[in-house]
């Protein structure tokens, strides 16, 4: 598998260390599912508005061979997003429990089709 993932910045200015923690999270979904062929992050900055709080959001494609994982963390209302790190946890916590569900779901669909064969004397 490449694992490709491109880190888009859009209304934030790049920082390594903002990139670090983005790659980290990588690496932990990568650990968790070696099926991860590309992806992209898009993390984002709203236009300032004088009367709320900065709330940052952050988006993933995580492409698989079965499917396309897809999340989208643009809570407006959400003022723990107003620290771009933490929005960052959850865009990423959020695909991990996309990804354990297709893994789950895959893997009984496999363990049922197994013992179906098993049944007929295949």
């Amino acid at each position: 598998m490449t694992n490709d993932f491109q880190i888009v910045f859009h209304n934030i200015e790049q920082s390594t260390s903002i990139s670090d923690a983005v790659n980290k999270r990588i690496s932990k979904l990568q650990r968790f599912c070696d099926r991860i062929l590309a992806g992209r992050v898009v993390l984002d900055s709203p236009h300032n508005n004088h009367h709320k709080g900065k709330v940052y959001s952050v988006g993933l494609e995580i492409h698989i061979p079965s499917k396309e994982v897809r999340v989208n963390q643009e809570q407006h209302d959400n003022h723990a997003h107003e620290d771009l790190y933490v929005a960052i946890r959850d865009a990423f916590n959020a695909a991990e429990r996309q990804l354990k569900a297709i893994h789950k779901k895959h893997r009984t669909e496999r363990n049922h089709h197994s013992s179906e064969l098993e049944a007929v004397g295949i």
